[in-house]
């Protein structure tokens, strides 16, 4: 991707300074902003649920997914790592199951490799906990009763003999390891084309990309704009300034997913008083793919213990794992290294506008950490093996150190009285960072039945 992130948070902060005054160009019922796996998922779902309704997904690109979508390790997690009443835990644990589904019943490729948890003597204690959590955990919201006679979480602790049988390459230090079975990868790229063509062919839904948002207002019936039929001037909404080939044009939202990604938090930001306002924080993480000696042996998905904080749930990343692609080939990643964009970035001077693309292109200078965190559990890894693949941006919505963040799902309301009602409501997705990509399906799940679903009410 050329311009990647290239600030879609600066060109639009700098944009939500504008003022509206004129009518919308056109009424949807739903407008989802970004075409990422989770926007794409919810614009599914949407169109499923609601047929006869207008939804649009507006996206920047050209395609979907050229962000944080294209930028992870593909993986299927199981749903190990988080508290247990956290919606990272539910939704990862639904949202695994919705993919796998999904991948059977449309061919997607997909394969459920199992994945190793490795630990050393002095972290054995970890994984026992994981395991113990695992053995508790319930099955989450909309799961088919069918499927909740077998554990949600199954795992199994392995022994040293065990994991030399498994994983032979594995250092002589790994002493324990956690197994777990319902790990698996996908084929990202394919599973958001599946996406896309759902929304192509269903009755109500429209792919626009091409299109970048750059403003949101509130709209409130009492409010007086050119173009707004008696009608529609009737209910409150959202209007949605974008551009597309030079031009601009308003689409006033009678519910708005502001699923915007990396710009989730600016979009919201931009209707939040100063003292409310949520920062914002972005990790760099790089991939390196490997050609080497001291993995030959290697057939599922290996990951080291996370550096927890002070507690269990307090880890920046997962670590920097051995992941497989569909093709068998290797690649470590993704190392955490926290990035402060220039100020006057987050303001939309374009004379920084190439910082995210800079920090978007991979090099050579994160390779011996990434060397030093993988030779501690495969000790056969060589450094010359090693090559710069891609980097990926992680959202974060707190500093380093800060620990434990769950997924946010916030609803906002353009008046009073729709905040009265629950009606017209702007869903923000924010902090979608791992497990992302797995939990997508479910947060769609969670936003068109639970959330949007008793504020619209049943399809006729």
């Amino acid at each position: 991707m050329n311009r990647g992130i290239e600030s879609n948070a600066a060109r639009a902060s700098s944009s939500f300074d504008l003022s509206f005054s004129a009518g919308p160009d056109t009424v949807g019922d739903i407008v989802d902003d970004e075409g990422r796996v989770v926007g794409l998922a919810v614009a599914q779902r949407l169109c499923q649920r609601f047929p006869t309704r207008s939804t649009y997904l507006l996206e920047r690109h050209v395609r979907a997914g050229e962000e944080t979508s294209s930028r992870n390790s593909e993986v299927i997690h199981s749903g190990l790592y988080y508290p247990p009443e956290s919606l990272k835990t539910s939704l990862c644990l639904r949202g695994r199951d919705l993919i796998y589904e999904r991948c059977e019943k449309y061919n997607i490729p997909f394969k459920q490799t199992g994945k190793l948890v490795v630990a050393a003597q002095d972290q054995r204690s970890y994984i026992e906990g994981l395991h113990a959590k695992s053995l508790k955990l319930k099955w989450p919201r909309h799961s088919p009763p069918s499927a909740q006679s077998d554990p949600v979480l199954p795992t199994t602790l392995l022994s040293r003999r065990e994991i030399e049988e498994l994983e032979p390459d594995l250092s002589q230090n790994i002493v324990a390891a956690l197994w777990s079975p319902k790990t698996g990868i996908v084929d990202s790229h394919s599973l958001m084309e599946s996406l896309e063509k759902d929304i192509q062919e269903s009755e109500g839904g429209e792919l626009v990309y091409a299109t970048e948002v750059v403003r949101v207002d509130r709209y409130q019936k009492t409010r007086s704009a050119e173009g707004v039929s008696d009608i529609d001037a009737n209910e409150d909404g959202w209007i949605v300034q974008a551009t597309s080939g030079g031009d601009t044009y308003a689409i006033l939202a009678r519910h708005l997913i502001n699923a915007s990604g990396l710009a989730s938090v600016v979009v919201l930001n931009s209707l939040l008083p100063k003292e409310e306002r949520i920062p914002m924080y972005y990790a760099r993480g790089s991939y390196a793919s490997y050609h080497g000696p001291g993995v030959s042996q290697v057939s599922h998905l290996i990951y080291p213990c996370p550096q927890t904080g002070p507690n269990a749930h307090a880890f920046e990343s997962l670590g920097t794992h051995l992941t497989l692609d569909l093709q068998g080939k290797i690649r470590f990643g993704p190392d955490i290294e926290w990035i402060d964009p220039p100020e006057a970035e987050l303001k939309g001077d374009e004379a920084d506008a190439d910082f995210w693309t800079k920090k978007l292109i991979p090099d050579g200078s994160r390779l011996p950490d990434i060397h030093r965190a993988v030779t501690s559990y495969l000790p056969g890894v060589t450094l010359e093996g090693l090559q710069p693949d891609y980097v990926g941006i992680r959202p974060k919505l707190i500093p380093p150190g800060g620990g434990f963040q769950d997924f946010v799902i916030r609803t906002d309301y353009p008046s009073i009285d729709a905040q009265r009602n629950h009606s017209n409501a702007m869903i923000s997705l924010l902090g979608i960072e791992s497990p992302g990509l797995t939990s997508s399906l479910a947060i769609a799940e969670m936003v068109v039945e639970d959330v949007l679903g008793s504020r619209i009410g049943n399809d006729e």
